[in-house]
């Protein structure tokens, strides 16, 4: 077996694969944690609140009929967006019923396991079980994404795909530089073997499954494909480099190509797998547009065509879509939370005082989502600075998440909630853990044994700090995460923005 020159074992370096109890531990105790928070008095309230008058319906729907239906009709209904969301909701109903706890199990299913892959993905990238750890409490307390877990909504599982997605790229980029690691050891020579022989990225091909679970449940997924796409190729041009490879980048992009198309096409057969209820029916709507309009309809290609005319109809509805609505905001209000979403209101009870009120406010946990910019603008900073992957692997999240929303407010003004940018939050919040992590730790690292400087007592300070700030705040809000009846002037002191609030 050759050697493999130390810089370049060090510059492959990835994760130690050995078993690490204690990661595990940290992370059971806060996904716990997280576990009991979202699903303690799910039940509440009682009815449909906001959209729920929707998905959960149309999930009950697609148990009886395979698809959407409208009751009115008696018929097929139209509806925008793919079934894959819906059918998640309908085996919570299957469970448990047409109820409370039956439309809203599988968004706190959802939202646990955000956290749970939250703290892993967190542990791979920092190798500290500190920020791991860190990572998952500040989800756990963030009430946005506490809000939607609670609530049957689409936007829980989008973020959990996306979130799945990120973290198969992650555990693919140390299979590739592993498997480099072992072919210079097997005695490879770069400078003639640009490639890995029978290496399947079998992970980059799981990441092309979960990203097409992800557009089955909103399009607004497919914002993430170039930016992950490039990702993918960066990490592997830089494996490649850091291996001796001449010409990194025309070296093995070809392969690297391939395997993309591979994936995305696995990404295809998931998205049609969750239209499997529209095609073994005859029900869904337009599942037979052209016979209907007198054109053939050949089996499979007909359906597919079928199809497609939907997706179209759909697709001119969604960027036609510009009605105002009073919860409606814009990309550039939500880091701020310039405009939270209501998505429950009563003043009726009794609660000690003349007026009462209950509210569920889907809002940001103030001090952890305004900490969010000046996060964005210190990792860009480190990024550049210390040279670092984690960095702009972050960063590509949190733009892909938040910078096409921008773009269609601009550009044709359609109707957006602060919602749509829940499948930022993941890579917003490690934002914020890898800003903390850089003010505790020297840009060298922590050496093994290495005497605590005062610098790093400081940034551990104040790392705690902030994290118990967040917790504090999550606890003050918690009310109106929950939709508490309470005092009025308890709940209008908590409106901390005014109307913007309200």
């Amino acid at each position: 077996m050759r050697g493999v020159p130390s810089i370049v074992r060090r510059r492959l370096s990835t994760l130690d694969r050995r078993f690490d109890p204690y990661s595990w531990l940290v992370t059971a105790i806060i996904v716990t944690i997280a576990a009991i928070l979202r699903f303690a008095g799910i039940s509440k309230p009682k009815g449909h609140i906001f959209d729920e008058v929707y998905y959960p319906t149309d999930a009950w729907d697609m148990l009886q009929h395979g698809v959407e239906w409208d009751e009115k009709t008696n018929g097929p209904a139209y509806v925008v967006h793919p079934p894959l969301g819906k059918w998640l909701i309908a085996g919570g109903e299957q469970l448990f019923g047409n109820n409370e706890l039956g439309w809203r199990f599988a968004s706190a299913v959802a939202g646990t396991l955000m956290i749970l892959i939250l703290i892993r993905v967190a542990y791979r990238l920092f190798h500290s079980i500190v920020l791991a750890g860190t990572a998952g409490l500040l989800m756990t307390l963030d009430g946005f994404q506490f809000v939607l877990s609670r609530t049957s909504l689409l936007d829980i599982f989008i973020g959990l795909f996306i979130l799945m997605t990120f973290a198969a790229m992650v555990l693919d980029r140390d299979h590739y530089r592993r498997s480099w690691t072992r072919a210079l050891e097997r005695g490879y020579d770069p400078a003639t073997t640009p490639h890995i022989p029978r290496i399947v990225p079998w992970w980059l091909l799981v990441a092309g499954m979960t990203f097409g679970m992800a557009c089955g449940v909103k399009w607004s997924a497919l914002f993430f494909a170039p930016f992950f796409a490039a990702l993918v190729i960066v990490w592997r041009v830089q494996a490649r480099r850091s291996a001796g490879v001449r010409g990194p980048i025309l070296a093995g992009i070809l392969g690297d190509l391939g395997w993309l198309i591979l994936s995305f096409a696995l990404t295809v057969l998931l998205y049609l797998a969750s239209w499997t209820g529209w095609f073994v029916t005859d029900t869904g709507y337009f599942r037979h547009y052209r016979a209907d309009n007198g054109w053939s309809e050949p089996p499979v290609i007909g359906a597919l065509l079928n199809l497609i005319h939907y997706h179209s109809e759909a697709y001119n509805f969604h960027s036609g879509l510009t009605e105002k609505h009073v919860y409606q905001s814009w990309p550039w209000q939500w880091l701020l939370l310039g405009r939270p979403v209501a998505f429950y209101w009563s003043g009726n009870g009794n609660c000690g005082a003349p007026s009462c009120a209950a509210e569920i406010l889907l809002l940001g946990t103030p001090i952890l989502w305004w900490s969010f910019l000046p996060a964005l603008a210190a990792l860009v900073w480190f990024g550049i600075a210390r040279r670092d992957w984690r960095a702009y692997a972050i960063f590509t999240g949190a733009a892909a998440g938040l910078l096409p929303w921008f773009w269609f407010a601009v550009a044709d003004g359609r109707t957006m909630f602060s919602f749509y940018a829940l499948p930022a939050l993941p890579f917003l919040i490690l934002a914020v853990v890898y800003v903390l992590g850089a003010i505790m730790t020297p840009p060298g690292g922590m050496a093994a044994g290495a005497n605590r400087t005062d610098r790093q007592l400081v940034g551990t300070v104040v790392a705690a700090t902030f994290v118990v700030l967040v917790a504090l705040c999550f606890a003050y809000f918690y009310p109106v995460f929950v939709g508490t009846l309470m005092p009025y002037d308890d709940w209008s002191v908590r409106m901390w923005l005014g109307s913007r609030w309200i």
